[in-house]
Formats: C-alpha cells, structure tokens, sequence
C-alpha cells in the first residue's frame, strides 16, 4: 500500500478529519479566487476609487462566502446558522467583545457612511486623512503631533472601528469641506487703525473671496439638511482693545486642506502692506520698552 492509498483509506476511517480537511479545501479555494478577483480588478481597473471600492466588495463577498460555508459544514443545515452563531456569541462574547464591535462598527461605517475613504476625521484623539477602512480597522495618514498645523507626520495609524459607538468622530471634510479659522494682528495705540483694517480687510478680499464664493452652496445644503441657522461666510474682522495693544481679529472660511498655506499667505502680504505704511501702522509685541531712565543723585561728599 502506497502513501496515498494509505492516506486515503485513514480518512476514510475518519470522518471528522476528512470533513475538516474538505473544510479547508474549500476556504483555501474561496480564498485563492477572491485574491485573483482583486488582482485582476487592480491590474483592469484605471480609476483608482472604483478600483478600492470593487476591491473592498469583492472582500467582503468573499468574508460572507466563509461565513455561510462555515455555517453549513459545522451546523449541517444552513437552517441552523442563526441559532449556531447565537449560541457561539452567548459562548465568547465577553472576551470577544472588541472583536465583535469592530466588526459591528465597519459595517455601522458602511451603512450609516460615518466617514469614508479620502475624508479627513479626528477620532479617540487623532487627526488624519483615511486611506483604508477594511472589516476590523480603519487606517489614517496621522496629521500633527509633533508636526505644527495640518502637516502629516509620516505615521500610518489603525484605529479599531469599534471606537465609532464610544467617542466622537470629527469630520472635516463631510457636506462641508470648509473651516473657519482666524488670524490675529496687535498694533499699537499709536497706529492709524482705520488703515490697519483696511490693510486686513483688502488682502482677505484678494485671497479669501474664491472660499466664501465656494463654500456658499454647500452651506446652503447644511442649513437645508440640518437644524441649523445660517452663518456669514464673508471675512470678517473685529477690534478688541486690551492693556498693551489693539487686537485686530480676521476671522475667514478656507478649505480645509489649505488652512496652513492660506494663513502663511495672510501673514506675508499683510506684513509687507504695513512694511509700506511708513510707520503708521506698527505691530506691537510683548518685548519691554524703556520709556526713560530716571536721574539718580549720588552725593559723593561725607561729613567729616
């Protein structure tokens, strides 16, 4: 008797064994055609959201395919997969519970479209843009740390999708891809502040008319979808007088992609605009300024 007559005949003997092994063929199968699927969509495919998105179908379809087989090798009856999983559940739900809300929490994702890929969230205390969300984790390119304002820090982080049922998740990018941010310029008592304003308010129209003008008819669809009242997407500017200077406060919409580079800009062209002032507007700083020196007397005569 051959090796293979010989195996053959023990798992005939065995009937559990061989089911399993059948159970294995049969997940390696399902596996190996799902892999080729993704590989021939990725090759086929040239946009590169269809491309993710039928990729992540086919995923999930194969994930769905386990399950049933699954159910049907070790239940005997697709009938009985409702009353094997509850049991099973009842079994392990204590220790598997992070497993399970994660799972629970992808297809709340799905379904609900929390967030998805391409948009940019802060969520349990990180900020990033999302390059994956598969069934238990969803990956961001982190944003900040210890890099200043909206730059990547080069970290690729996982986060467990069962953290969409425990914290808040903050979209940027959602029916509105807008942010208001603000700019602070202190000038002196002394300065011409009718100039100082306009100098804050004409480069806030030459740089953040195409946000205001951009963002009016999603706004438009926020107030529409939600209860919510409308706001004013025009620059606007404030003046707040405290003990050392006047505070001129710029607040405007930008992109939220390009909060950084757009503040920069404000900050060089109103800092050359006062520069051309001829010192009828002056920034003020925190820097200690010595008015005058008082007269000191010293009497060098000594009673003899």
């Amino acid at each position: 008797m051959n090796s293979f007559e010989y195996l053959s005949d023990w798992l005939t003997k065995n009937p559990i064994i061989l089911s399993l092994v059948k159970y294995l063929l049969w997940v390696l199968i399902v596996v190996l055609v799902i892999r080729f699927i993704r590989r021939f969509l990725k090759k086929n495919l040239p946009d590169n959201t269809t491309r993710y998105k039928s990729q992540k179908g086919v995923e999930i379809v194969g994930y769905f395919l386990i399950v049933i087989l699954s159910a049907s090798y070790f239940t005997g009856n697709i009938k009985d997969f409702t009353l094997a999983i509850g049991l099973f559940s009842a079994g392990v739900a204590f220790a598997l519970q992070e497993l399970f809300l994660a799972v629970a929490g992808s297809v709340y994702i799905f379904i609900v479209k929390v967030y998805k890929v391409g948009e940019r969230i802060e969520i349990n205390g990180i900020k990033g843009d999302i390059i994956d969300i598969d069934s238990m984790y969803t990956t961001m390119m982190e944003i900040g740390e210890w890099v200043s304002s909206d730059n990547y820090s080069g970290r690729i982080v996982k986060i467990s999708n069962a953290f969409v049922f425990k914290v808040p998740v903050y979209n940027y990018s959602r029916d509105f891809p807008f942010i208001w941010d603000e700019f602070d310029l202190p000038v002196h008592y002394e300065s011409d502040l009718e100039m100082a304003k306009n100098i804050m308010k004409q480069v806030a129209l030459e740089e953040l008319s195409e946000f205001s003008e951009k963002s009016k008819a999603r706004w438009k669809n926020i107030v529409n979808k939600y209860y919510i009242e409308d706001a004013e997407l025009a620059p606007t500017l404030s003046v707040t007088m405290t003990d050392n200077w006047i505070r001129l406060n710029l607040r405007y919409i930008v992109d939220y992609k390009k909060r950084r580079v757009t503040k920069n800009i404000l900050q060089e062209k109103i800092n050359a605009a006062i520069r051309k002032s001829e010192g009828k507007v002056v920034v003020a700083s925190t820097t200690m300024e010595i008015i005058k020196i008082p007269k000191i007397g010293i009497d060098l005569k000594k009673d003899s």
